[in-house]
């Protein structure tokens, strides 16, 4: 494993449009990039039992989050060829319509870059401790379960 020091993953509140245009900007002048993929999770208005979603509030055990969230990108770019890979997750309050989550990597080729956004996605979904606590219209929740 990679001596890199993990980094922090979290933002406060939504991901914004704007600071994923210039997260993708920025890579423009790297020559080497054949193919960019990019997932971008976003708060559902599901409705429960009758009650729709209006927000998402995202909790975390910080540390052991961006530890394992190191972890899993270490794993990544050993398994695929990749340039670069960055990984946002929201904490706070997330409403209904806004993006909680953006995963965006670089390779050469562009079947690296899907294969890898694919596998990274499922395992932060399966491994990363993140909650979230599913706001109905009516102030009343319940923990959200991942699937």
């Amino acid at each position: 494993m990679n001596r890199k020091k993990p980094k922090n993953v979290f933002v406060s509140g939504p991901i914004s449009p704007h600071f994923i245009g210039e997260s993708i900007a920025k890579h423009q002048s790297k020559t080497t990039i054949g193919a960019h993929d990019l997932f971008l999770g976003q708060v559902r208005a599901d409705v429960i039992e009758g009650k729709p979603v209006t927000a998402i509030e995202y909790t975390a055990y910080e540390e052991m989050a961006n530890q394992k969230l190191h972890e899993i990108r270490e794993a990544t770019f050993e398994r695929y060829e990749l340039n670069c890979m960055h990984i946002y997750h929201s904490l706070g309050t997330i409403k209904a319509g806004e993006l909680c989550l953006f995963v965006f990597v670089s390779s050469p080729h562009r079947q690296e870059a899907f294969d890898a956004i694919r596998y990274l996605v499922e395992e932060i979904k399966a491994q990363v401790p993140i909650f979230g606590k599913e706001i109905f219209e009516d102030d009343s929740y319940q923990w959200k379960t991942n699937t």
